[in-house]
């Protein structure tokens, strides 16, 4: 995967054409009060899904929080382990060690547009919470699209690449999370960034669902 780290310009483009540029800078700075307020509420073991160079990994480790980041970004992991950050080279949709174990997961800095479905993604992310497991996902703003894009990333004289890539609006966050079978228990602003927490039912509910479903053996 060709990385915004080593790229001209970074962007997401959407189908008809309009581009945003990302803020790389922010990627590759320390944890900001915002970053630090939100990942407050994450209970350990922490699964950071697209945590480029592991700005939120760092400050989970400051807090003596059991962290592992991964992402697809060669030279984003590179980068992480230079600072002696615990970041995997890999995709959430394979086989991640220890299986379902993770308190929480993170996903920011527009993460949840990874694979370009955030309902897909959510519905991965459910099947590593433990029980009463939670998602902390940053969101556009109520009213903002959802809406497919395109993550274009410029790389000089190469033309760069594309990937598929989502939106995904506040308002339309606890519909997608109820697909996945999590439920939206906060939302809120900060600094004029929007976060949900998204959780995962307990294992009694859980098999209450799956019995109901005719599925006793779903879980």
């Amino acid at each position: 995967m060709v990385s915004p780290l080593v790229a001209l310009r970074a962007q997401l483009r959407s189908r008809d054409g309009q581009r945003n540029f990302l803020d790389v800078d922010r990627w590759l700075a320390d944890a900001d009060e915002v970053d630090l307020r939100v990942i407050s509420r994450a209970s350990g073991p922490v699964l950071d899904i697209g945590c480029g160079p592991g700005r939120h990994v760092e400050a989970l480790c400051r807090r003596s929080t059991e962290v592992v980041g991964i992402d697809l970004s060669p030279e984003f992991v590179a980068l992480a382990q230079t600072y002696g950050r615990p970041v995997r080279l890999q995709s959430v949709f394979d086989p991640l060690p220890g299986g379902p174990r993770w308190g929480s997961v993170l996903l920011f800095d527009g993460s949840v547009g990874i694979g370009g479905c955030p309902d897909a993604l959510l519905r991965r992310i459910a099947e590593l919470l433990v029980p009463c497991g939670s998602a902390l996902v940053e969101t556009g703003a109520p009213g903002d699209p959802s809406e497919a894009l395109e993550l274009f990333i410029e790389s000089g004289d190469d033309g760069g690449a594309c990937f598929s890539w989502a939106s995904l609006s506040a308002t339309d966050a606890e519909r997608v999370a109820d697909v996945a079978g999590l439920s939206l228990t906060d939302l809120w602003e900060d600094s004029g960034r929007w976060f949900v927490q998204l959780a995962k039912p307990p294992l009694a509910a859980s098999l209450i669902t799956c019995e109901r479903s005719g599925r006793p053996d779903a879980v």
